[in-house]
């Protein structure tokens, strides 16, 4: 049973902007703080973004002032709007929900991840 499902990646050039979604089951949805990652080709999945159930969001230092991430609770649903775009934002963006808990105090939080989405961004 598919828990997350990721849409919207593509190729964009550098610049540009696109806008991630990330559908949720409701129960998993209503319980966690969701994020995304990503992973650029030969290196390791890392954070991008946050947002917690009351909407409180965290971004790594490379993306803050161009990416913006939000919730929609009617439609279960998370968004990472990317404006511009650098070649170095080319990677696969992971949708993932789990614990706030475990989030806020640096343990691992992810229970539940998409099966990724790939972003392009050409110079």
């Amino acid at each position: 049973q598919v828990q997350l499902v990721e849409s919207g990646g593509g190729l964009v050039q550098a610049g540009g902007s696109l806008r991630l979604s990330c559908a949720a089951s409701a129960s998993i949805f209503s319980s966690n703080s969701m994020g995304w990652f990503r992973q650029p080709p030969g290196k390791q999945r890392e954070l991008v973004a946050t947002i917690s159930i009351g909407g409180r969001t965290d971004y790594v230092d490379s993306v803050e002032g161009r990416f913006t991430i939000s919730r929609d609770n009617a439609k279960s649903t998370v968004y990472l709007q990317m404006n511009s775009l650098k070649p170095e934002d080319t990677a696969v963006y992971y949708c993932a929900a789990g614990s706030t808990l475990r989030r806020l105090t640096g343990r691992p939080w992810v229970d539940f991840w998409g099966q990724g989405t790939q972003v392009t961004v050409s110079s």
